[in-house]
Parts: structure tokens; sequence; C-alpha cells
């Protein structure tokens, strides 16, 4: 599968896991710091719009990029946010496209084909957040979480991570024998072990 799939097997599973969440589910506590499941969702959404918007070719500011609230329909509103990025990821010419991504650096942009690399890496992590908060198993191909693993270890483990808002925390060390999976995660700074 080429990035724009695997990309889209990865938001779908964090849609399929989500439709899991029951109303008293979005106060729980997810691997995400000190992220709630309701946080972390309206955090997805406002990735979901603004990997959109970057992909169409907008300039975007940082406020563009701020968490958007969920209203009474989290589920809705979170899957019209899937709708707006897949189908910008699905225009044509879409990987040559230069995207501004202003939460990462607003001092240069980025080939679609990074972009849409960085997005992966979100969703495949972002699925197994949520699938950890509820209890519920992540389902993704084994391409997707190594696709998703090259992007990790291009990612500088440096003071951004030591920052409070940081998406992604400083490297843990991996057990030995670790999958891929564990190791994509100890990456980002995720325990494998993490339990609310």
């Amino acid at each position: 599968m080429d990035i724009l799939e695997l990309n889209r097997e990865a938001v779908l599973e964090s849609v399929r896991i989500l439709a899991k969440a029951g109303p008293q589910d979005f106060e729980l506590p997810t691997p995400c710091s000190a992220w709630t499941v309701r946080q972390l969702v309206e955090h997805m959404t406002a990735q979901h719009l603004g990997f959109a918007a970057a992909a169409r070719g907008e300039i975007t500011a940082a406020s563009d990029w701020l968490p958007v609230p969920l209203g009474g329909d989290p589920l809705g509103r979170y899957q019209e946010s899937v709708t707006a990025v897949l189908d910008a990821f699905a225009e044509p010419g879409v990987l040559a496209r230069e995207f501004s991504l202003p939460e990462i650096t607003v001092e240069r942009s980025f080939p679609g084909r990074i972009a849409v690399g960085f997005h992966l890496l979100d969703y495949v992590a972002h699925s197994w957040d949520l699938g950890s908060a509820l209890g519920v198993p992540t389902e993704l191909s084994p391409q997707s979480i190594e696709a998703a693993l090259t992007v990790a270890l291009l990612v500088p483990d440096d003071e951004r991570r030591r920052t409070p808002d940081a998406q992604f925390q400083p490297v843990l060390p991996a057990g030995p024998g670790a999958g891929t999976f564990e190791l994509l995660l100890t990456n980002i700074g995720r325990s494998p072990d993490w339990s609310a």
C-alpha cells in the first residue's frame, strides 16, 4: 500500500475505536500527558482540519490548529473532520504539493509525501491512545506500523519533547525483543504498558 492508503487505514481505525466510546468515556484519561479522551479527540479533529487545509495549499496559522470543541455529537464532529482530511488527501497530485505546517515550523513548508507521513504517525499513535483509554485493541496492518515507525525515527529527541504541550515525549527504552509497535510507541515517548 502507498502512504495515502496507509494513512487512510490509520485514520479509519481511529474512527472505529472512537465509535466504541460511550458518553461517560470522554472524561477518561489517555496516554497523552494530561488529556482526557475528549481533549485528545478535540486535538485530533483540529489536526485533521489543519492538514486538510494544508493539503489544499492554504497557508495556515497556528491558531488554525487549536483544538475544536466537539459539542453534543463528538463522533459526528470527528467524522466530519475525517471526511475533510481524507477528501483533501485524495486530490490528484497531493503528494507533490507543499504543506504549510505551523505546528512544526513556520520557517518552511513540507513536501506532501513527508506531511502525509507526519499525519500517518499521528493517527497510528492516536488510534493506540484512544484504544488504550477505552480498552479497545488497536487493529492496524504491519505496513502502517512500520511506515509510522520510519517517520518516528526521524523525529529529533530534543528539548521540544520536554515542553508541557509536546505531542511526543522523550524516547523511552524498549524491552528486549521489542516488536515494531513497541518500538514505535517508545520512540514517541509512549509506554506500551500504559494503563488508566
